[in-house]
């Protein structure tokens, strides 16, 4: 069978993952059934399913998340079509919400529905991500995804706003920022407000899951990675203190699987490394930048650690900073309510 050894492999790479993702320790052995195929351990926050040839989301969505899309549509930007949910009206700035990674658009759905009682809020799938196209050839380099962004307001005919961010989504904004602050961005962003996410990668704790994948080539995985293995791998990017929320990991699992997007990750992971690579500029690019600038974070992040916003607010002492204890990484997930009544205090 041509296809078991690239399928053996990519097996074996999971298990890495799910070991190294764990939180218990990495001597455990993960239960096998009688074929010596890996099965889902009980506790695992999400059940493995049964998976057809096409893959994990040939099942219907769930209603929550079938919503969601309802609500967007896509738009055809360059080749690909991206998803554009728009919640609220008003003529002030809009709120652009740029999500990270591995989320997606949903992952704001709960701010997004408090913020637009007030003013006009668009949030958008990247390129690879909830309910974008997922295309395995693409690069899903952080250049193209601010080239999306900027193409995507193009669209929309946003031409000044405040930007949201999270995770990867700030290093995306940051590279916004660096071309605005060079006069060559196509549109005026007015504000801006970060929550967590590692814009200063010598300082991320990676999880596990992360630096197993960093170990990777840089192509999709020949199958689709089990839905258990993502949960235990997202499990790990919320804090002790900072448990997920009851369905948030399930619903994170299905946005990513969508599409068969999870065979993606490795490859999309390696943003970390032109993080790495591209620090000087996108650094530049924060401190630089002459508008508001707001770092909203988790206190108790365990991958985005508080050393994060203290070193932007070293270099640029105008930045408004408020950390938010007992929140982890994922603060529209932990506290919405809390993060919606400070961005729309910060936008005024």
């Amino acid at each position: 069978m041509p296809d078991e050894a690239p399928v053996t492999s990519a097996v074996r790479v999971m298990l890495t993952i799910a070991v190294l993702c764990s939180s218990e320790r990495p001597s455990r052995i993960l239960p096998r059934d009688r074929r010596g195929v890996p099965t889902c351990p009980a506790d695992c926050p999400v059940q493995a399913r049964r998976t057809e040839r096409n893959g994990p989301m040939s099942s219907p969505l769930p209603p929550v998340l079938a919503a969601w899309r309802h609500l967007g549509r896509h738009l055809t930007v360059g080749a690909n079509t991206i998803f554009v949910a728009e919640l609220g009206a008003g003529a002030g700035p809009p709120i652009v919400v740029v999500h990270g990674f591995p989320g997606s658009s949903h992952d704001f759905a709960a701010v997004a529905d408090r913020l637009a009682s007030s003013g006009r809020v668009v949030l958008l799938d990247l390129l690879g991500f909830g309910f974008s196209d997922k295309p395995p050839t693409a690069r899903y380099s952080l250049f193209e995804q601010a080239d999306l962004v900027e193409s995507t307001l193009a669209q929309l005919g946003i031409g000044r706003c405040v930007l949201l961010a999270h995770d990867m989504g700030d290093t995306v904004v940051a590279e916004i920022l660096h071309r605005h602050n060079h006069g060559d961005l196509g549109f005026v962003p007015e504000r801006v407000i970060l929550t967590n996410g590692s814009i200063f990668i010598d300082l991320a704790h990676l999880t596990g899951g992360q630096r197993a994948m960093l170990r990777m080539p840089a192509r999709p995985l020949p199958v689709d990675p089990p839905d258990w293995v993502i949960a235990r791998a997202l499990a790990r990017s919320f804090g002790p203190r900072s448990p997920a929320p009851d369905g948030a990991i399930d619903t994170l699992v299905r946005m990513i699987q969508h599409g068969r997007g999870g065979r993606l990750l490795p490859r999309q992971n390696r943003y970390l490394l032109e993080r790495r690579a591209h620090q000087a500029r996108w650094t530049a690019g924060l401190v630089e930048y002459t508008g508001p600038l707001t770092l909203l974070w988790g206190a108790d992040d365990p991958i985005a650690v508080v050393d994060m916003p203290a070193r932007l607010s070293a270099l640029r002492p105008r930045t408004e900073v408020t950390l938010l204890p007992d929140v982890g990484h994922w603060p529209m997930l932990e506290a919405p309510a809390t993060l919606a009544e400070l961005v729309a205090r910060s936008v005024g």
